[in-house]
């Protein structure tokens, strides 16, 4: 975020979100560059290290992300040789999971990682930082619950 656009956050709820999500997605991502990933990948990468393996829909579910945008960063992360499909009980879906490669990626990008969250919650504060995660996630809740199938949309007259 820009030095003159501080303090001056839209009212509108998912724009107020999309800028601060951009400013601390830039933070993390430069703190992250030595290790040659980006947040976004690091996420996808410590998801599937903390589940063994996922299928997309797993993964999808875990990361509250669209199919579509995690498969093009899977067929990124794949290209780069960090993870790997393999064969699943259900013949028409792919198990995904790290290769060694992938496990040494996260090793080397966890403690930049660390050093990002520690630079933003001593700027916040870990007690402001739980109520807004507390916050936060009724909010992803909400969100995600009015977008599921099956529910009635009411139409803006």
């Amino acid at each position: 975020m820009a030095r003159q656009d501080r303090g001056r956050l839209s009212p509108c709820v998912c724009n107020t979100l999309r800028m601060v999500t951009r400013a601390v997605t830039q933070l993390y991502d430069e703190v992250l560059r030595p290790s040659g990933l980006r947040v976004t990948q690091f996420s996808i990468l410590a998801t599937l290290a903390r589940m063994g393996e996922a299928n997309l829909k797993q993964l999808a579910d875990a990361l509250a992300i669209d199919q579509t945008t995690l498969t093009r960063s899977l067929n990124l992360l794949e290209r780069d040789g960090v993870i790997e499909r393999g064969p699943h009980p259900d013949g028409r879906i792919k198990a995904m999971r790290l290769t060694s490669k992938g496990r040494r990626a996260l090793e080397v990008a966890r403690p930049l990682w660390a050093r990002a969250q520690d630079k933003v919650l001593r700027e916040l504060g870990t007690k402001a930082w739980a109520d807004a995660q507390r916050r936060l996630t009724h909010l992803l809740h909400v969100a995600v619950q009015k977008r599921r199938p099956g529910r009635t949309r009411v139409s803006a007259a």
